[in-house]
C-alpha cells in the first residue's frame, strides 16, 4: 500500500477533531447517567420519552437524527469505494477481511452465549465499531502511531457499520408494509435518475425526495435510517480526488460538526438515560451481557487479527509497509468500542423490553470503556512506527479539520 495517495484532505478533514468529539461523547453520556440516577432522574428518563407528532423524542432522535448520522456513513463509504482506501482491490482487502472477522466472530461468541434463547436477537449487539470513539482514542496518539494505521481502523469500522446496517434492514424488521417499502423505493429510483440521467447537481431536491424517502420508509417497518445510506449514493459523487465542487463532497464536510459535536452527543443524551438498579453487577453474569462483553473486548480483536493473518498468509492481500502485527492487534482492541452502533442495535433488538436494554446498555459502557483504555495502552506501549517507515512530517499527516460519527 503505497501510504502517499491514502492520506487524501478529507481523510484528514475525517480525523480532525477526534480527540473533542470523544470527550464530549464521554462527558454527554456521564451527564446523562449521573441525572438519570439522581433526584431528577424520573422526570429526566420522561423527557425522553414524552411524545411529539407521534413520536417520542427518543424515537425522534433515534430514526430521525441518526438518519443524517446514516446519511453520514454512506457518504464515507462511497468516498471510500470511490478514491479512498476501499477503491483500489488490493488496498481494499485487508480492512474488508478485517471487518469480516471483526463481525463474524462477536457474533458467534453472543451466539454461542444466547442461541436459542429470548436475548438471541441481540446477535448483532457486538458487531459494529464506533468511528468516532475509536478514531479519538487513537488521535490521542498523534504521530506515535503509523498512518496506515488510522486508514485501516476507519475503512474496516465504515465496513463494520455497513455490515450492521444491513443487519439491521434484513434482521430487525418487525412488521414490512410492501407498499410503503416499494414507494420508498421508487423515490430511491427517482433519485438515481436525477443523478444519472438529468445530471442535477444541486443538493437541496436530494434532500427533499431523501426526506420523502425517510418518511416512506419509517412506515414501511423497515428502519427508517437506512434511506439515509440509500440517499448517500444517489447523490451525485465526482471521482475526481477531494473534488471540492462534488454534491457529495460538500454534503459530507458539511455535516461532520453537526454529526460530531450535535446528533451523536444528543443520541448519548438520549440512549444512556439509564436507571442503574441495586442488581446491575449481577446482570454483567448473564449470557446476554457476557455475549455482549466477550463479543466486543475478546472477539473484535480476535476476529480482526486472525482473519487478517489468514488473509495475509494466502496472499490474499498485504499488511501496508509501515504496519506490524502489533498494530493490528491495537486497532482490533479499539474496535471493541461499541458504543453508538451497539446501542442503536439494542433498542432495535430487545424493543419493549426496558429490563434487557438497560443491562445491555450498562455492559456497551463497560466494553467499550475496557476496549479504548486497553486498545489505547497497548499502542502507547507497542504502536511505535516502524524504523523504516515513511517520515510522517514529510508526508504532511496531521490532520487538519472535522469527524464524523
Amino acid at each position: 500500500m503505497r501510504i502517499e495517495k491514502q492520506l487524501s484532505a478529507t481523510f484528514k478533514q475525517f480525523t480532525h477533531s477526534g480527540k473533542a468529539a470523544a470527550v464530549l461523547l464521554i462527558m454527554c453520556t456521564l451527564a446523562s447517567l449521573l441525572i438519570a440516577n439522581s433526584a431528577w432522574g424520573e422526570g429526566y428518563v420522561e423527557f425522553w420519552h414524552s411524545h411529539v407528532a407521534g413520536l417520542s423524542i427518543e424515537h425522534w432522535v433515534n430514526d430521525a437524527l441518526m438518519a443524517i448520522f446514516f446519511l453520514l456513513i454512506g457518504l464515507e463509504l462511497e468516498r471510500e469505494l470511490y478514491n479512498g482506501e476501499l477503491s483500489d482491490i488490493r488496498n481494499a482487502m485487508l480492512p474488508i477481511v478485517a471487518a469480516a472477522g471483526g463481525i463474524a466472530v462477536p457474533a458467534l461468541i453472543h451466539f454461542a452465549l444466547n442461541g436459542g434463547t429470548p436475548t438471541q436477537a441481540g446477535i448483532g449487539i457486538p458487531m459494529a465499531t464506533d468511528i468516532a470513539f475509536a478514531l479519538g482514542v487513537l488521535s490521542l496518539l498523534g504521530n506515535r502511531v503509523p498512518a496506515s494505521l488510522k486508514i485501516f481502523l476507519a475503512a474496516f469500522a465504515v465496513m463494520d457499520d455497513l455490515g450492521a446496517i444491513i443487519v439491521i434492514a434484513v434482521f430487525y424488521t418487525v412488521q414490512l408494509s410492501l407498499l410503503y417499502l416499494l414507494a420508498a423505493l421508487a423515490v430511491f429510483a427517482a433519485l438515481i435518475v436525477m443523478n444519472r440521467v438529468l445530471r442535477v447537481l444541486a443538493l437541496l431536491p436530494y434532500l427533499l425526495g431523501g426526506v420523502l424517502m425517510w418518511y416512506l420508509m419509517l412506515k414501511s417497518g423497515v428502519h427508517a435510517t437506512i434511506a439515509g445510506v440509500l440517499l448517500a449514493f444517489a447523490i451525485p459523487y465526482s471521482t475526481k480526488r477531494d473534488d471540492a465542487q462534488s454534491p457529495s463532497h460538500r454534503l459530507e464536510n458539511a455535516l461532520h460538526t453537526p454529526v460530531a459535536f450535535i446528533i451523536l452527543p444528543v443520541f448519548a443524551l438520549a440512549n444512556t438515560a439509564i436507571v442503574i438498579g441495586a442488581g446491575w453487577a449481577e446482570e454483567i453474569l448473564s449470557a446476554n451481557s457476557l455475549g455482549i462483553l466477550l463479543g466486543l473486548v475478546v472477539g473484535k480483536p480476535v476476529g480482526i487479527v486472525l482473519s487478517s493473518c489468514l488473509a495475509v498468509t494466502l496472499g490474499i492481500c498485504r499488511l501496508p509497509l509501515d504496519l506490524a502485527w502489533r498494530h493490528v492487534l491495537g486497532a482490533g482492541l479499539l474496535g471493541g468500542i461499541g458504543f453508538t452502533m451497539s446501542i442503536f442495535i439494542t433498542n432495535l433488538a430487545y424493543t419493549g423490553q426496558a429490563g434487557i436494554i438497560t443491562s445491555s446498555k450498562v455492559v456497551i459502557l463497560l466494553a467499550s470503556l475496557t476496549a479504548g483504555l486497553v486498545g489505547f495502552a497497548w499502542l502507547k506501549a507497542r504502536g511505535s512506527p516502524l524504523a523504516s517507515a515513511p517520515d510522517p512530517e514529510a508526508m504532511d499527516l496531521e490532520p487538519k479539520a472535522g469527524l464524523s460519527g
